[in-house]
């Protein structure tokens, strides 16, 4: 670490910068909220400085300023104000920014009705007035640790949970529910696969692929969901992308010891717009110099295309893809835990990419979306016994893809304070899968009696049907703006499923209410049904007479109930409570273990592929505190505290702990501008212990060869927990802004005070001396079904600092 250091501060001392004024430009649009209708005219003032400007005659502005960091506020006579914080300004890139204004609901003659509208709380979500958290792209990049991945960031998020002991990868918890009951959507396309090296039939991966540079905004929800979405059970994240630079061509390079990532925008034409990026990562090399046994890689790319017809219609186009190669080598000096990790770990090669359309129509008081978008998800999974990489060693080979064709529209309209939205979608899926699926060896007694038969699972299957929904929307506010009520309905079906086609299965309504108590405090509450359909893996298992089993299987069912209130004493400070209940109904069961898939989805490979059971049930339930203070006067900080208790059921009806019942999670992350450009951020994470399950020790001697891995005991599901999650991070970064580029120096660390994190344990054979074998209770070679093998549990604590040192360059 210490050469780390040294690097960085050598390369800010052979680093010079002009002490000559830097100036850089903010542009941007501004739009109703409700029609989006460009607004002419709105005054557009920077804090604490007297500069500013107003909207043309298309809704756009343009302001040049000294670099720094500013507050920048839209007014606007008869809409509410709109501010916008930690806007940092550079010589580079131009900064864009964009401001949805809301209407006053009552204005008579040019005069505005309302109490003070710089304090007052009244949320400016029509659709969903509780459970929402926003990030920034100026948040998501300088979070520490974050490393520029926005799953990371949004780990930080009150109900966010871990999905290890250790924080390594991906999975969004949400609220105690499992990874894959989130949606994520980019610019109104739904985007299923969010991550590098995803677990298919889930959600999470080792590294997300979105690039922070095009990101405007994004919004997590955790309850009361827009019912234009589907498949959401436990939250959604919408995710907004800025439009390319309208003026000129730009760009920035991001450089560190683990990837490189160039952006380029510009325009195409005067009413077209582009962004685009590619990402290389080389942590294959990284790891083979540290002499790690895992040779991960991948490569990225994105991009947005924006075209104005007219002042009624734009076309977006968007793009994002990915290819991943998963590997191992032999290291240097082999260890019992690198040994362990070649045995366990599958070879992973996954494509991906998302491409849609969507055409925008503004209407009178209001607009109607178009959305087509097609996705594609690719993914080979190949193990192999003792790592020997020969046909008749495989233990586990999936091919398979997975495609989504989707059309939605949507139709919005604002007359008379109600906002209304009503719409269907569809979509025609394809999914295959050639599955070859070694499980267990045979299991005898010591008697010789066979306890437990050989299961392999084989099959090879191809599906296409269609899902489709209907959905609608309402929100009005009453006495005086102070209540905000808003209703939804949706229902969702499909030609696959024996009941999907029944409307009334699916039928999920939803209803929310905000009442502002005074001008800082806000009650709010809601209750709402949800439904997400079964994953395309489990529906392509066929059994072994090469029937589709599961079709019988019913949409999984989850209640929110939730209460909270909010308090702002100003409008950079919001306080946050909110408590919540959420019961499950008709969950996936695995047949084979009665366990409960919610407890799954956290590995790398794949899951679903057997036999399932609706038949489990749910409950998860606790209370959030969340505080924010926006950046003023160089400072800002955010801290959220969570007790979440989550239980699943599996066969037995019996409600259990679930891998996700942290109870405690804790996170706090402070920022300050230091003079001359620098900049410091810290967090601070704590999360109870994860529950995991024991070994089934008779069946994982018995099939630790095959597998590679021991067998939990499922009859003690979550019976032991780990210890408590703790991890600081820092990051430091300085600006240089020259005449015409800038560049960015971080540095990033994560774990800075060494904490020992652990996760699940591992089972493995002890290992001779030289770890060029296994030692044996006899000393001969050691038996296929384990049985002359000397059993033993790693122990999973980690507890390096992850430093990356980087630089980014605008031009």
């Amino acid at each position: 670490m210490n050469k780390y250091v040294l690097f960085f501060y050598s390369f800010l001392l052979l680093t010079f910068s002009s002490f000559s004024q830097k100036n850089g430009r903010i542009i941007g649009n501004i739009q109703d909220k409700n029609t989006l209708e460009r607004l002419i005219g709105v005054n557009i003032s920077i804090e604490g400085t007297s500069l500013g400007t107003i909207t043309d005659d298309t809704g756009r502005f343009n302001l040049m300023l000294p670099v720094g960091t500013y507050t920048v506020t839209a007014s606007f006579l008869g809409y509410k104000t709109a501010t916008l914080y930690n806007i940092e300004l550079t010589s580079g890139n131009d900064r864009i920014i964009n401001f949805e204004m809301e209407p006053e609901s009552e204005a008579l003659e040019g005069v505005v009705i309302s109490y003070n509208r710089n304090t007052s709380v009244k949320t400016t979500d029509m659709i969903t007035p509780l459970s929402v958290q926003q990030l920034t792209s100026q948040e998501i990049k300088s979070n520490p640790g974050g490393n520029f991945d926005v799953s990371k960031v949004v780990q930080t998020l009150p109900g966010v949970g871990l999905s290890n002991g250790v924080g390594e990868r991906n999975d969004i918890i949400v609220r105690g529910g499992a990874p894959n009951e989130n949606v994520y959507y980019l610019d109104g396309i739904e985007i299923p696969v969010l991550n590098h090296f995803q677990t298919q039939g889930s959600s999470g991966g080792a590294q997300g692929i979105l690039n922070v540079s095009f990101i405007e905004s994004l919004k997590l929800t955790t309850s009361a969901f827009d019912s234009k979405y589907s498949d959401a059970l436990s939250s959604t994240f919408v995710i907004k992308q800025r439009n390319g630079n309208p003026d000129r061509f730009s760009g920035n390079v991001r450089v560190s010891l683990t990837e490189t990532a160039l952006t380029l925008e510009g325009p195409l034409s005067p009413k077209t717009t582009f962004l685009s990026s590619v990402r290389k990562s080389y942590l294959g090399l990284l790891f083979k110099i540290v002499d790690l046994p895992i040779r991960p890689d991948f490569y990225d790319f994105q991009y947005k295309v924006n075209h104005e017809f007219d002042n009624k219609t734009t076309l977006t186009a968007i793009g994002i893809g990915a290819i991943d190669n998963f590997s191992f080598a032999p290291t240097k000096e082999s260890t019992p835990e690198d040994t362990y990790v070649l045995r366990s770990t599958p070879y992973i090669n996954q494509w991906t990419y998302t491409t849609g359309f969507n055409l925008n129509r503004k209407i009178k008081n209001g607009y109607m979306n178009f959305a087509l978008s097609r996705n594609m998800f690719h993914t080979t999974i190949d193990k192999y016994e003792d790592e020997q990489k020969i046909e008749q060693n495989r233990t586990l080979l999936i091919n398979s893809n997975e495609i989504e064709n989707k059309f939605r529209f949507d139709y919005n309209k604002f007359v008379n304070g109600w906002r209304f939205s009503s719409g269907l979608d569809a979509q025609y899926v394809t999914y295959s899968g050639d599955v070859f699926n070694k499980i267990s060896n045979e299991i005898k007694d010591d008697t010789g009696t066979v306890i437990s038969p050989e299961r392999t699972i084989v099959f090879d299957s191809q599906i296409d049907f269609l899902k489709y929904g209907l959905f609608a929307q309402a929100a009005k506010r009453f006495y005086n703006d102070r209540l905000l009520l808003s209703g939804g309905i949706r229902s969702d079906m499909n030609s696959f499923t024996n009941t999907g086609k029944n409307p009334l299965k699916t039928l999920s309504p939803r209803l929310s209410a905000s009442y502002g108590i005074n001008e800082q405090w806000n009650l709010n509450g809601s209750i709402g049904t949800y439904f997400k359909a079964p994953i395309y893996t489990t529906l392509g298992f066929k059994d072994e007479a090469g029937n589709f089993i599961n079709k019988d299987l019913e949409y999984t069912r989850s209640t929110h109930y939730v209460l909270g209130t909010e308090y702002l004493p100003n409008r950079s400070l919001r306080f946050t409570f909110e408590g919540y209940f959420k019961r499950y109904s008709d969950y996936p069961v695995s047949e084979s273990t009665g366990v409960s898939l919610a407890n799954q989805g956290t590995q790398f490979g794949s899951v679903g592929s057997e036999r399932i059971l609706s038949i489990g049930n749910g409950q998860a339930y606790g209370v959030e505190f969340f505080a924010q203070q926006k950046m003023t006067d160089r400072l800002f900080y955010v801290a959220s505290y969570s007790y979440v208790v989550s239980k699943f059921s599996g066969s037995d009806s019996v409600l259990k702990r679930s891998s996700w019942d942290n109870r405690h999670l804790f996170s706090t992350t402070l920022g300050y501008q230091f003079n001359n450009n620098w900049d410091l951020g810290l967090k601070y994470r704590f999360a109870g212990g994860n529950p995991f399950t024991p070994f089934n020790m008779p069946a994982s001697q018995q099939n630790y060869l095959l597998l590679g891995q021991g067998v939990p005991d499922v009859d003690l599901l979550n019976q032991n927990r780990l210890s408590n999650y703790n991890q600081l991070d820092l990051r430091v970064d300085k600006k240089f802004n020259f005449k015409k580029t800038s560049l960015v120096a971080y540095l990033d660390v994560q774990n800075l005070l060494i904490q020992k994190n652990e996760s699940n344990p591992d089972y493995t054979f002890q290992r001779n001396a030289d770890n060029t074998g296994f030692q044996t209770t006899d000393g001969q070679p050691i038996q296929m079904d384990g049985s002359n093998a000397i059993p033993v549990i790693l122990d999973n604590k980690s507890g390096h600092p992850l430093p990356t040192i980087g630089i980014i360059f605008e031009f």
